[in-house]
């Protein structure tokens, strides 16, 4: 196995134009030095396989323009109740015997009420907590008694992304201020849950937006634990649809980016893996990326991604490994 490194301190002081001196490196130097810095902090012949599953889909009444779940949009996305828990356990299971040591559950609302619904995510929550994976979820805004009530239930993560900085969000999104995002964010820190935070490129901002979004996030007083980078997966019938691909190199300098500033964070490759081949990914784990999600119906959420056995294959080629993850099931409601 690989040795790690003796870890440098982190740091939550960033200035904006640090981190643009960084993104703006010569490629290959900035993958050298952000492939040094993985391999500070993490093994890097290891990748974690999460699974993100859509438990109620469509129907929301946010307008985020990059979404095809906003009932405003008109897509092929059809509408689905929230699932019952017994076929999400079914899934979770599944996921795991197939590598995955992480199961997300995410539910198209624009914040969790205190219903029937919650009650049966918590139950959820429950389940898959008892098979020993880390269990996240994405469920919009979220109260400090809502993520209370997650965390007694095992929940590990939380996932409420940032999607872009501050100064660009309301040219993607009116029916959310960027402050409600950070809101959440606080209060799954105080409930004790970890948080997953990342954002999207392609949306039309510019590479100073994605380091004000990134110098948000490693300017926290304590690092979200997981940074999900997404490409902007183009949806028929959203307002972004026409926008151009996203160049790769644009992803390998964001995940490179990442992964020097927040060096203790999972920095996961995420949407836009379909429209990547082999040697593009690749690029992305040399420049620090260390988890990907996949899924049995070939899917994120509602756009198509890899599917299982085409990562395995991609993992075997490339010489990596799914990260083992090792824990009992999780509960601090007696602490």
């Amino acid at each position: 196995m690989m040795e790690i490194k003796e870890k440098k301190a982190l740091r939550h002081d960033w200035t904006k134009e640090e981190l643009l001196e960084i993104y703006n490196k010569p490629l290959l130097e900035l993958v050298y030095m952000a492939a040094s810095v993985h391999r500070e902090w993490h093994n890097p012949e290891e990748v974690q396989i999460s699974t993100l599953l859509s438990v109620k889909t469509g129907g929301c009444p946010e307008d985020c323009s990059y979404c095809g779940q906003a009932a405003r949009y008109h897509t092929d996305i059809k509408v689905q109740a929230l699932l019952p828990t017994e076929t999400v356990l079914a899934h979770a299971q599944k996921a795991k015997d197939s590598g995955s040591s992480r199961f997300c559950m995410a539910a198209a609302w624009r914040e969790v009420r205190d219903n029937r619904d919650f009650d049966r995510i918590i139950e959820m929550v429950k389940g898959v907590n008892e098979m020993g994976l880390e269990v996240c979820c994405t469920l919009g805004m979220l109260t400090e008694s809502q993520a209370q009530r997650l965390q007694e239930a095992g929940l590990y993560a939380y996932n409420h992304n940032l999607d872009t900085s501050e100064e660009f969000y309301d040219e993607i999104i009116s029916t959310r201020r960027f402050d409600n995002r950070i809101e959440t964010i606080k209060n799954v820190r105080k409930a004790g849950i970890t948080v997953c935070s990342g954002g999207i490129i392609g949306l039309g901002e510019k590479p100073e937006d994605r380091i004000s979004m990134l110098r948000t996030l490693a300017n926290m007083e304590k690092h979200p634990e997981s940074i999900p980078i997404n490409a902007l997966a183009r949806v028929a019938g959203t307002p972004l649809e026409f926008l151009p691909k996203v160049d790769v190199w644009e992803m390998v300098r964001m995940i490179a980016t990442a992964r020097i500033v927040l060096p203790s964070s999972m920095v996961r490759l995420s949407a836009g893996r379909i429209e990547m081949s082999e040697v593009e990914q690749a690029w992305c784990f040399m420049a620090g990326a260390n988890s990907i999600f996949t899924g049995e119906r070939e899917t994120l959420l509602v756009t198509p991604n890899p599917g299982v056995d085409e990562d395995m294959s991609m993992l075997s080629n490339l010489g990596l490994r799914p990260m083992v993850v090792k824990r009992e099931a999780f509960c601090n409601s007696s602490l």
